[in-house]
């Protein structure tokens, strides 16, 4: 036998389209493009009722997108001669097009129906479920002392500092940024609004969502002989999302009052896209029992840019890998990298084919017993609320 035959590998051509590729997608910040650096600033103008319409400022794109739409051209997935990796490659290269699409397209009217292209609407069967949940669950837990945003931080650098004992090349790290509302992570770096605050009973699940699903994926990924699955496959954002809701759900941290605003996220994406305006859209939360605050970072997040449908992805995601687990299928290979539960099987091809590498590390709740226990009773859920039994 070859020593080719011992370590297979896919051709340095193939590699090389995509490399190019996984570069490109992070030469531009997608979501942080896409989301306003003033939400804080008009929050108390909209809530006292001095601007019930307001217009966000957006970052200047740092990289022009006729640039980057100039320099993927120039990559040709249809020469990859690898079928899978071919196919897996020019998903890829069509959504960075519906990026940059979108991009260019900020604050217009034609940024909602790309945004529907990219992440889909919110289908019936989901909508029910959404409403469902807003109905069924009237009670939620009380407030408890928040955690502010370098409070939350240590405890993020903590989580951090606990992956890189087990492998110290790890690259991610925690900052708090003037121009992030919120927590949110990009690339290898999960970034902190400055007014961010975080229930204290949240916050273990909030940093097994954020640092052990979405920077151990990307850890993960870009450790791959395929740089695309650091950066993310086509579609990957559903199951990722979902997945980190999982792990919500695996370390005991759903609460009430997350999953009735996954259920929120849901309805007022269905709103927006019915026509409603943004107050419209805050004052059928708050008739459904949210308080006024969160309802307005709800719909801050949906109507973003000129309408941003990704928000429904989390509860739809969590829907497919509880059907997924329900079914007898495994968590086990969504470990390698991000890409979506519809993938899967072509993943597991290039891994069959001793294509892929191992985790380097794997998400810290796994190691936990009641962790699994969880995850068991909550596979194949049907009435999501039971969820939260479980953990009462």
């Amino acid at each position: 036998m070859s020593d080719e035959d011992e370590h297979p590998s896919l051709s340095a051509a193939d590699l090389a389209v995509d490399h190019r590729l996984s570069l490109l997608a992070q030469s531009f910040r997608f979501l942080l493009d896409v989301t306003p650096v003033d939400a804080d600033d008009l929050r108390d103008d909209f809530l006292e009722g001095r601007d019930r319409d307001p217009v966000f400022t957006y970052r200047e794109l740092e990289t022009d997108p006729a640039v980057v739409r100039a320099e993927l051209d120039g990559i040709t997935p249809g020469e990859v001669e690898d079928p899978v990796l071919a196919q897996l490659l020019r998903a890829k290269h069509r959504e960075m097009e519906l990026q940059l699409d979108m991009l260019e397209a900020r604050d217009t009217d034609d940024f909602l129906p790309l945004s529907v292209e990219l992440y889909g609407a919110v289908s019936p069967a989901l909508r029910t479920r959404a409403e469902a949940l807003l109905t069924d669950i009237t009670r939620t837990e009380p407030s408890d002392d928040p955690l502010d945003a370098d409070e939350f931080l240590a405890l993020a650098e903590e989580e951090i500092a606990r992956y890189r004992a087990e492998d110290p090349d790890l690259d991610m790290h925690a900052e708090v940024r003037s121009d992030v509302n919120g927590v949110m992570v990009s690339g290898d770096v999960l970034l902190i609004g400055p007014e961010t605050t975080v229930q204290r009973a949240r916050a273990q699940a909030l940093l097994h969502h954020e640092v052990g699903t979405h920077l151990v994926t990307q850890a993960n990924g870009s450790h791959q002989p395929v740089k695309v699955l650091g950066v993310g496959l086509a579609g990957y954002d559903e199951t990722q999302e979902g997945l980190a809701v999982l792990a919500e759900i695996a370390c005991g941290g759903l609460t009430a009052f997350r999953l009735r605003q996954l259920a929120s996220r849901v309805v007022t994406v269905h709103r927006m896209i019915g026509g409603a305006s943004f107050a419209e859209a805050h004052e059928a939360l708050v008739a459904d029992d949210f308080p006024a605050g969160s309802a307005w970072t709800t719909v801050m997040r949906v109507y973003r840019s000129g309408g941003m449908t990704k928000d429904a992805i989390y509860l739809r995601g969590l829907v497919e890998l509880l059907d997924h687990l329900g079914s007898g299928g495994s968590l086990d290979r969504l470990w390698l990298g991000k890409f979506s539960l519809r993938d899967l099987p072509l993943i597991g091809d290039l891994e069959d084919r001793g294509l892929l590498r191992p985790p380097r590390v794997l998400p810290r709740y796994l190691h936990d017993p009641d962790a699994h226990a969880h995850l068991a009773r909550a596979a194949g859920t049907e009435d999501l609320s039971t969820l939260l039994e479980e953990h009462a």
